[in-house]
């Protein structure tokens, strides 16, 4: 498959994902089979901001999928600084960044600290759902790069026991899903059957307000003929990651893309070994990309996508690998 049209890109954008720096030293994930690097991932996002900031075509704007600090920094009383130290190094970035918010953003701050931060860039959005009166709002939104395109960034805890009050209708919610399938004590440890393994801890999912208002926007899209991209920080295809890495309703969410024609792809991250697939029944691409936290210091973990007229072509660095998403 050609990588280079002769045509330049209509817009561009850089990935990355899982990238849980914390000022400790390495460790391993929650089985113990993989190490974590954690000081070395600061290196890495280092090396794709620089990399970004010295192309000849610099990218109009990054996705983060989430997990930009790992959780550890909680236990340590270091949330807010090591949160800062991320952030002064996307400073140097030459483009926006659209921060998604995964597991580890909610270990380490409530919702609505979330909110406040940095770390919520819906002020870049074109249009949000609106909250729920006296609760925390979702955190998704919409936003056109470009005329004809449109990405949609999803709340995957929405539905969730991590970032909200117990009170909360969304966590009873939560609580109430997550133990019709997982009897262990260790909400964290996944229920023996496959087919329920998502539902842990640390996984959600997405309230019916959020699906609604995703149908509304894919609707518009529709009529308007636009290429849209999903992007989120859990995946929603078994094809492209582990079953205990989907997203709760992750079945939800598909029957909605398959219900429209204007999606062209579906990023997320969370599974460090990343995944890709293709659902053949609506030619929607599902990329899941690889944890920076998870990457050996002497390698990288980032991608910079070329958008054309038919296709967006992934450059992949390090781990990730090249590919070409052609539209349907």
């Amino acid at each position: 498959m050609d990588l280079c049209p002769q045509q330049p890109p209509l817009f561009t954008f850089g990935v990355i994902a899982d990238v849980q720096y914390a000022d400790i030293d390495d460790g391993f994930n929650f089985s113990r089979t993989r190490k974590r690097y954690y000081r070395s991932s600061l290196q890495l996002l280092k090396n794709a901001l620089k990399s970004w900031s010295e192309s000849a075509v610099k990218p109009d704007f990054i996705l983060q999928l989430g997990d930009l600090i790992d959780g550890f920094n909680k236990l340590h009383g270091a949330s807010q600084r090591a949160l800062d130290t991320v952030l002064r190094e996307f400073g140097s970035c030459p483009a926006k960044v659209h921060h998604v918010w995964g597991n580890h953003e909610f270990y380490n701050f409530s919702r609505s600290e979330l909110m406040r931060s940095p770390l919520d860039s819906s002020l870049y959005a074109d249009w949000r759902p609106r909250g729920v009166p006296g609760e925390d709002d979702i955190y998704a939104y919409q936003f056109s790069p470009f005329p004809g395109f449109t990405f949609v960034v999803l709340d995957a805890y929405d539905v969730s026991l991590l970032g909200r009050q117990q009170s909360n209708k969304q966590y009873n919610n939560a609580m109430n899903l997550i133990r019709l399938y997982n009897k262990n004590e260790d909400l964290n440890c996944p229920p023996e059957l496959q087919c329920h393994s998502r539902f842990t801890m640390f996984n959600g999912g997405f309230s019916q307000e959020q699906l609604d208002w995703l149908d509304s926007v894919l609707s518009v899209a529709d009529e308007k003929h636009e290429r849209v991209t999903i992007v989120s920080h859990l995946p929603v295809h078994p094809g492209c990651t582990n079953y205990f890495c989907l997203a709760w309703n992750h079945d939800d969410l598909l029957a909605i893309i398959r219900s429209h024609s204007c999606v062209v792809c579906y990023m997320a991250g969370h599974a460090h070994d990343g995944g890709y697939c293709l659902d053949k029944d609506t030619g929607v691409h599902h990329l899941t990309v690889d944890g920076v936290i998870e990457t050996h210091p002497d390698s990288d973990a980032y991608g910079t996508v070329s958008v054309y007229p038919d296709r967006m072509v992934l450059r992949g660095n390090g781990k990730i690998m090249d590919r070409v998403f052609l539209f349907s």
